[in-house]
């Protein structure tokens, strides 16, 4: 195929705002995350375990759903207000990653220390929310290079809602 080009999008969308559509599946995934969580107060804490793995399994996927929202918008005023403030922005950074790695460290050390099976999966289910917090951390990170008001040129800094998005 010389000389020809293969579009991966339909004319007009942009793999960008595929990603943007595609993060919305996150409420969704949540709200069946709460769910789980919500269900062992309405059974007498019957299945506790299992639920509340399956719930960190829906949050860990409806968290690293978020991580697909184009990173050059904020979502609202106060989002935009923490990553335009370089100590903010940088506050914000430090307390995803320890919301990232501290599941992961005590998913891991609960699955290897783990007397049973139950508490084994929940312990994975663990790992999987941290795993989707890695990929919000990550575009936090992005969200701060794009909006940090000491490193940035004269660009607007309308909020997603603002520009219309």
């Amino acid at each position: 195929m010389s000389g020809v080009s293969v579009q991966a999008t339909a004319p007009g969308i942009n793999a960008r705002q595929v990603f943007q559509w595609l993060s919305y599946l996150q409420y969704p995934a949540l709200l069946v995350a709460f769910g789980y969580a919500a269900r062992p107060l309405f059974n007498g804490m019957d299945g506790m375990l299992d639920a509340y793995n399956s719930a960190l399994l829906y949050a860990g996927v409806g968290v690293g759903m978020s991580s697909l929202q184009d990173t050059r918008k904020t979502q609202n005023t106060m989002s935009r207000k923490v990553w335009e403030d370089p100590r903010k922005g940088g506050v914000m950074l430090w307390v995803l990653a320890i919301q990232a790695l501290l599941p992961i460290v005590l998913g891991l050390l609960g699955a290897a220390l783990a007397s049973s099976t139950a508490l084994a999966q929940l312990a994975l289910g663990l790992v999987a929310f941290g795993l989707g917090m890695i990929g919000l951390l990550k575009t936090a990170i992005e969200m701060r290079e794009h909006h940090r008001l000491d490193k940035k040129s004269l660009r607007s800094t309308a909020t997603a809602l603002e520009a219309g998005a």
